[in-house]
């Protein structure tokens, strides 16, 4: 799987367009991901961001579209051989779509209960989100070098900020609480979420096809 997508970036070959038009994907659905949680955490208003969220959550959409119509396209004209890097492509495009529509989820929450950053919880969430952010912008420098050890680093940190926001959940619902602790879990959830359709893509790196979205299983 490494071998396949490296040469995917080499001059000439036909599907190097639809690679880095799912790079630009990866880099909206961070800048989503960064304008949501400024609003979470009382730093935006909602309404200020909603346009600029929503716009480019239809222009991740529209390019998942185009994919889905040259992978089709391609592999009509290059034939079977062509077929494991187009699933692979269209796998992980849906993963990269399903990244702003979590933090579309997210916005909600902001929309409705901004949590005040310095309470527990939003220094809680403050610190994770700083650390997820991070962790997209390896995600895309793992997908542009093809680089299977900065793969294997950020799927280890994905295993790491999954358990994290499982244990503040669980540690939300022990404590119960008003609306604060409920935006509170499910934002670490929504989090979580958006990690975990990260580390589907960085898995395309270092794992067979059949193997895509199941790093994690033993």
């Amino acid at each position: 799987m490494f071998e396949w997508l490296k040469s995917l970036g080499q001059e000439g070959n036909s599907l190097r367009p639809i690679v880095e038009n799912f790079n630009q994907m990866m880099m909206d659905g961070r800048h989503m991901f960064d304008l949501v949680t400024a609003s979470l955490l009382g730093g935006a208003e909602a309404n200020v961001i909603r346009e600029d969220l929503f716009k480019t959550d239809q222009k991740i959409n529209k390019a998942e579209q185009v994919l889905r119509r040259y992978l089709v396209v391609h592999a009509s004209v290059h034939g079977a051989s062509e077929f494991p890097t187009c699933l692979v492509l269209m796998s992980i495009a849906k993963d990269a779509e399903r990244i702003g529509d979590y933090c579309k989820n997210m916005f909600d929450v902001a929309a409705q209960h901004p949590i005040d950053s310095s309470s527990a919880n939003g220094q809680a969430i403050m610190h994770c989100k700083d650390r997820v952010s991070a962790l997209l912008g390896k995600m895309i420098e793992a997908y542009r070098s093809q680089d299977a050890e900065v793969a294997k680093e950020h799927l280890r940190e994905c295993d790491e900020i999954e358990n994290l926001c499982d244990a503040k959940v669980d540690g939300l619902i022990v404590a119960g609480g008003g609306s604060d602790h409920v935006a509170s879990a499910l934002a670490f959830r929504h989090l979580k979420r958006i990690v975990a359709h990260s580390k589907n893509i960085t898995t395309s790196i270092v794992m067979p096809i059949d193997k895509l979205d199941f790093f994690d299983e033993r």
